[in-house]
């Protein structure tokens, strides 16, 4: 009876090599599903939002996603591929230790890993000879011309843009512009006199990998409280205005309401 019960019960057959490519790559598709499946009901959720009558974080009139270019880049910002993610930001405090903490010189780092592989790849290609093997395959590193080309186009395009603004604060035109500009180069100064490029640049950095992601996290609480936050300042201002206009003599608003 034993021997008929286990010869009754089938046996799993062992899965070929396709059928577990297949069976990845149809997790990998249900995955990719699911993640855009939550990236339509985030942007049906704003929208309702937006109909609401809710006012956005700094104004915002797109998902958080599509704010940082919906592409690899808003990805990484928003660990939605969370191994490239955690890579950048690995090498980025990696390379703020050596270069701000260890006072390592870019140069001389430069050089000294230059000469490491060289070395490397040297003695390596001669040692084939003696052990009978293949020398390493070294790949052909080109840049293309017409990758050279964009990135020639698009940093002229970026200038150009910079100048451009620059002309239209300078000529007076926009009073407000020309103080958030100028207030926001003495912050900048501020802030270089008191850390270095690097560590600056390494707090961005790393603001762009956690404030992003919180935000986009719990963007409904924040947007609520930034939503009465402005309330109550506009109400303000508007009391401060009418303080100051109530104290102007009514001929000098009327001159400037003509003026206007």
């Amino acid at each position: 009876m034993a021997e008929q019960g286990e010869e009754s019960i089938p046996k799993a057959e062992p899965r070929s090599f396709t059928e577990k490519i297949e069976e990845k790559i149809h997790e990998h598709k249900s995955s990719s599903s699911s993640s855009s499946d939550s990236d339509n009901d985030k942007s049906e959720r704003y929208s309702s939002s937006v109909k609401s009558g809710i006012r956005r974080l700094f104004g915002r009139e797109k998902p958080v996603h599509q704010v940082f270019g919906g592409g690899k880049p808003a990805d990484v910002f928003l660990w939605r591929n969370k191994k490239i993610s955690a890579t950048g930001l690995t090498v980025a405090t990696a390379i703020w230790i050596l270069f701000e903490l260890l006072d390592y010189h870019l140069l001389t780092l430069a050089a000294y890993g230059l000469i490491l592989v060289l070395a490397i790849l040297f003695l390596w290609s001669n040692a084939t000879t003696f052990i009978n093997k293949s020398p390493p395959r070294i790949p052909e590193v080109s840049i293309p011309e017409d990758l050279a080309l964009n990135v020639a186009l698009s940093l002229r395009y970026e200038i150009n843009k910079t100048f451009a603004v620059l002309r239209d604060i300078v000529s007076g035109r926009d009073l407000k512009k020309f103080l958030a500009v100028i207030v926001g180069l003495w912050i900048l100064s501020a802030i270089g006199s008191s850390c270095s490029f690097l560590t600056l640049f390494y707090i961005v950095f790393v603001l762009l990998h956690t404030v992003p992601v919180l935000y986009e996290k719990y963007e409904d609480k924040v947007d609520f409280y930034w939503d009465k936050a402005t309330a109550e300042l506009e109400k303000h201002c508007s009391v401060i205005h009418a303080k100051v206009m109530s104290r102007i003599p009514k001929s000098a608003q009327t001159k400037a309401k003509k003026h206007q």
